[in-house]
Formats: C-alpha cells, structure tokens, sequence
C-alpha cells in the first residue's frame, strides 16, 4: 500500500497532467509577408513590438540589419536608458532582435551615460580595418539639446557589441570648402547684429562663425558610403538652420577637413541620402519638434552639390502633403536584387510614451527622375517588378 507522502505525489502529478490537459496552445505567430505602414504594433519572430526608432539600415550580404534607439515606456523614455537596438531580416518583413548593440554606460562619469540622449544611430563598414562603425546624434544628461554632439561606436562584428569611442562637435577651427573669406566676414558682422532672426542668422553663417572655434553642431544625421568606398556624414547643423556635408576619414571614425555646407538657412533636419545611377537624393524635414510637418526633398549631380530643391516628394491629400503620413524621414533602404529600387523609412513619433512609436515605410517612385511617395495601407516588394 502507498505511504501517505506517494499518495499526495501522484495527486499532485495528476492534477497538473490534467491542468496541461486544460491549457490551450499557443498557435505559431503567423509569419508577416507585407509591409503595414504606420501599423500600431510591427511584430518580431519573437512576437514583440520592434523597438528601434529613428533607425537606419545596414545590408551585409543577403541580411538587412535594422538599428535604432531602443525606447522604453513613459517619458523618460527619450532618452537613453538602454541603448541601440539592432534586428535582422532576409526580406524586410520578418525581423529577429539580435539584442542591444551599443548599451548605455552605469558610470555617471562616461559621456555616454544611462539618461543621456541617442538619436538616429547609423552603421557602416569599414574595408580597410575590418570594423563596422557607427555614427550617432548624442547629447548629454541633463543638458537638453545644448551639446549637439556627434557620437562614434566600433565593433567586430556587426550586431555588436559596439565599444563607445568618443563624442565631439565637429571641425574645429575649420570652415567648409565653399564657404568663402568674404562670407565669413558678413557672417561675423551679421553675428553682431541684435536686429536680425535665427532664420537669416543662420542663413549667412552667423552660428558658423560662432562655433569656429570649438566645432559645429551635430544633430539629426545620417552616413553615405559611395561605390568608391568614401563615406560621408550629413548632419543638421548651425542650430539646425543648414545641413554639413561631411568626408569621414580612412577609418570612419573622424570626419576630414573637407565639407560643404547645403541649402543654407533652409532649416533642414532629418535626412535620409541615397543614390540613384549618378545622382544623389535627400529627403528631408522641417523644424517643429515631435510634430510631423511637410517633407522635402533635393537632388545633386555629387554629394557636396549644387543641390536643387524639388519641393516636396508626398502625393496625395492636403493632409498627407502637410503632415508627411504622420511622419518623419529617418533612411531610405535600396532594396538587394532589384534595380533602383528604393524604400523611404520613417518614424510616427511618439514623445509622451516613446515604446509606443511606429514605424511608416513607403516605396520611393520617381517621375521625371524626381523622387515620389504615396500611401500604401499594405504593401510587398512586387511594388518594384
């Protein structure tokens, strides 16, 4: 006869056999096969909203590695309490979280630490050092937007982890190739002049004078790596009235002394450069903080310009044209094995519970070789056939 102790044993067994018995399984997630612009929660194979916002991608041979800044709930949540998320995917669909790339720092003595600001983080890969190296929009803890700081990761491997090297405003003490002698003297005249706006100050290049010496602004960026394998660095600059073009060095990790300033006094933030054929695109913002605003967009025969302005690239409603779909650009994705084929990634931002930002991507369509987007509530890659 069972002992007592056996007895409740093979109870307890069986009340658990039957409580399994009683559970329902949990059916497979469904694999995503569309895009869903604006969808309210974009899955990843592990069934969890993607967090990686005002990100760009990277294309490694037949994988897209999607980085982003990683946003936790409440408002605290734009600024970095994690770090850099990155995720992958073989079609742009279905994304796997490869974890945190690049991740806040505890010392309260590092520039880079938990609570300060991370923005738009960019990746690219360096064929002489065998690194890739990321580049991202950094201010400091507690101090706003004041530092506009250009921050730089490395790694061995793609997905990480990245080591910080180091945050800095950029090109001390040097003026950009095209702005001339007696620019810089209007400028430093203009700086003077208590009567003029922010819009005509930066225009001329006030805040270029006034930041000669310690270097410029960096704040919303992006890189380019050209098919001769050049990169370059775009950034919102001059208290974001004028957009630098900047060429990194060797190893990627510094920008040289040759840059251009474009569409000066324009007040251009946001942007997302690729290039067609033989012609390089931007697309754009304007300045009105989390809210979305029309987009812009311009081309040039080479990366420091002449750059034209085409206007603004959305069509479709009046509401469509003044808010962009409710976004903003972050990158533009060139899609592997089609021809000129061209995806515009944008954020629908969402400051008061950052997590519960999404993501809005669109095909790029070109008329008259000038780029085009439209709305598309579900949409697949047969878009470029």
């Amino acid at each position: 006869m069972p002992s007592s102790p056996q007895i409740i044993a093979l109870i307890l067994i069986g009340l658990a056999g039957l409580f399994s018995c009683n559970q329902k399984k949990t059916a497979p997630r469904e694999a995503q096969k569309t895009i869903k612009p604006g969808a309210e929660r974009w899955l990843d194979t592990d069934g969890q909203h993607i967090n990686a916002h005002g990100g760009g991608i990277y294309i490694e041979d037949d994988t897209y590695y999607w980085f982003g800044e990683h946003k936790i709930a409440g408002e605290e949540g734009n600024r970095a309490m994690v770090g850099v998320q990155v995720y992958s995917s073989k079609n742009l669909t279905e994304w796997t979280n490869e974890g945190v790339a690049l991740a806040v720092h505890g010392d309260t003595k590092s520039m880079l630490q938990k609570g300060s600001t991370i923005e738009r983080p960019k990746v690219i890969y360096n064929d002489k050092t065998g690194k890739y190296v990321m580049w991202f929009h950094h201010e400091l803890k507690g101090k706003g937007y004041e530092a506009a700081l250009a921050g730089v990761a490395t790694a061995d491997k793609v997905t990480g982890p990245y080591t910080y090297l180091t945050s800095r405003r950029l090109h001390p003490g040097v003026y950009p190739k095209n702005f001339t002698l007696e620019q810089q003297q209007l400028a430093a005249t203009a700086l003077k002049d208590t009567s003029l706006k922010r819009p005509e100050l930066g225009r001329v290049g006030a805040y270029l004078v006034r930041d000669y010496e310690g270097g410029q602004m960096s704040r919303d960026m992006t890189l380019f790596k050209d098919a001769d394998g050049t990169a370059y660095h775009i950034t919102a600059s001059e208290e974001n009235q004028t957009l630098h073009v900047s060429e990194l060095t060797d190893d990627f990790t510094k920008v040289t002394d040759n840059y251009v300033r474009i569409l000066p006094g324009k007040r251009n933030e946001a942007p997302a450069v690729f290039k067609k054929d033989s012609t390089y695109y931007l697309i754009s913002s304007g300045l009105t903080g989390w809210k979305p605003n029309p987009a812009r967009s311009a081309k040039a025969p080479t990366i420091f310009g002449p750059w034209e302005e085409l206007g603004n690239p959305v069509r479709g409603s009046e509401e469509d044209l003044k808010k962009t779909f409710r976004s903003q650009s972050t990158y533009v994705i060139p899609v592997l094995g089609k021809q000129n084929a061209f995806i515009f990634m944008g954020d629908r931002w969402a400051p008061k519970n950052p997590i519960d930002g999404t993501y809005v991507w669109l095909p790029i369509k070109f008329e008259e070789e000038n780029p085009t987007l439209r709305w598309l509530p579900e949409w697949d890659l047969s878009e470029f056939d």
